[in-house]
């Protein structure tokens, strides 16, 4: 999942085993083959008394592991971790630290399946979840800023592995790394400046496994040596079941999750899934807590919806947030130490490596990089924008009502010229030379939608960027 040279081991080796997927788990611990009900692994399990539930409380849990483990792993072991309780109402990073936490690497997974264009139709406004706007944080954007302030102070080396999965490239079968040659970000700060920079240009698809980003964090966590994650999938909706798919059967989709959250507990690694978007959220809620063929409770979910649409301020709500999602984390990483996952890999590793980012993330990239060059180079004296005319003739097209960024509608149409002029360098955007030319700056200069993002300053002229102008012909 993301390379980067660290004391802590994130520099990642990514060649192909010779084993295939049901190797890695170890050949102690057998592939979960599902239950003889599949109903019976979503069986809700009843609440924790109030007593496992208290401030703190650490011994707490319901339900037993029935299968016997071959590592070493006491019955009194699986017993108390497989079913954490949800223990904390705060998870302030004192507290963290009060259970134990000592380092803990995050790991971010992204869905970009194709529902997310429609399931943001009550929580967002009718809006894809993946809709990127000044001043106003999608779903995807709060959940990776929330968790990744909350982690940071765990994440010695600040190093994030940043996943896609879902979209036209990996479909349910792979995920897609967010920087070329696998690079992981450096910080949460990067992880959502390259989570906006991306979402534009990635073609949503479909089918939803998470199966795909569970076995990249193992590979993770087997590439650092052992060392503690927290992997964040953050998604729209759950697990694909066509409706072609029997009563009591699971899909290919939920059985290969079902198989990936099981063999993941024998691994360092906690698995927090967030829902975003209008659900619905039923079996991942049963998912939470009634797999007790896992080693320890490695599963948390947690409806972002439901908790951010309280009455609280946004602080509170961001708290809140962060409480349900990382409340069951202490007690994972206590259950990892005690079990001796801490600093043991097993020697195997998911067949699957991460891609490359999608084609068209990487040609977004290729524009903004020849932007950023030309942006940079120093330009004559005589093109300075306060004291000559401009020499490349008025630009082309009109611009019509559809503005973003500074100033109004009005001010917007009457800063881009009308007139016919030759443009700078004919139809095609003068930056990239590869896209149409159909954003204009307040100057007149006209660039593509895509260069025009990331401009500053107008690559003409060099005057400063206060509005971007959506042209159509």
């Amino acid at each position: 999942m993301g390379n980067g040279s660290s004391s802590h081991g994130k520099h990642h080796d990514h060649r192909r085993p010779d084993s295939r997927y049901a190797s890695y788990s170890g050949p102690a611990s057998p592939a979960y083959s599902g239950p003889a009900s599949p109903g019976a692994a979503c069986q809700r399990h009843s609440e924790p008394p109030a007593t496992a539930r208290s401030e703190g409380g650490i011994g707490g849990g319901g339900g037993s592991v029935s299968r016997s483990s071959s590592f070493g792993y006491s019955r009194a072991l699986q017993h108390k971790y497989g079913i954490i309780p949800d223990t904390f109402r705060s998870i302030a990073q004192e507290k963290l630290r009060e259970v134990g936490l000592e380092s803990s690497n995050l790991i971010v997974a992204v869905d970009f399946t194709k529902s997310n264009e429609w399931t943001g139709k009550q929580s967002f406004g009718g809006r894809s979840l993946h809709a990127i706007a000044p001043g106003v944080a999608n779903p995807y954007e709060q959940a990776i800023d929330i968790i990744g302030q909350t982690l940071s102070a765990f994440d010695e080396d600040n190093l994030i592995p940043c996943y896609g999965f879902g979209d036209v490239t990996t479909h349910d079968s792979g995920v897609f790394a967010f920087n070329e040659g696998q690079r992981p970000c450096n910080g949460f700060e990067e992880a959502l400046q390259r989570y906006r920079a991306i979402a534009p240009h990635v073609q949503l698809s479909g089918p939803t496994s998470f199966a795909p980003a569970i076995e990249a964090a193992v590979r993770a966590v087997e590439e650092s040596g052992g060392q503690y994650h927290v992997l964040l999938i953050i998604a729209d909706g759950q697990v694909t079941r066509s409706v072609d798919t029997p009563p009591g059967v699971f899909s290919k989709q939920e059985q290969d999750t079902v198989d990936a959250i099981v063999a993941a507990s024998n691994y360092a690694l906690s698995i927090v899934m967030v829902g975003v978007g209008d659900g619905p959220w039923d079996m991942m809620e049963e998912f939470d807590d009634a797999l007790p063929q896992r080693n320890f409770d490695n599963f948390q979910f947690v409806n972002f919806t439901r908790v951010m649409a309280s009455s609280r301020a946004p602080e509170q709500r961001a708290a809140l947030f962060a409480l349900s999602a990382l409340m069951e984390v202490p007690l994972q990483y206590r259950a990892c130490t005690e079990m001796g996952l801490l600093g043991r890999t097993m020697g195997r590793m998911p067949p699957s490596v991460p891609k490359e980012p999608p084609p068209r993330v990487r040609a977004a990239d290729a524009a903004a990089a020849r932007a950023a060059s030309l942006a940079a180079a120093t330009m004559p004296p005589h093109l300075n924008p306060d004291s000559a005319p401009n020499p490349f003739g008025d630009p082309l097209g009109t611009p019509s009502a559809y503005t973003y960024g500074a100033g109004s509608t009005a001010a917007a149409a009457d800063a881009a010229p009308a007139s016919g002029g030759a443009g700078a360098g004919g139809s095609e955007c003068p930056v990239c030379l590869l896209y149409p030319k159909n954003t204009a700056f307040q100057c007149g200069h006209q660039t593509c939608e895509e260069c025009s993002r990331q401009m500053s300053n107008c690559p003409i002229c060099r005057a400063p960027v206060t509005m971007r102008i959506k042209l159509y012909s």
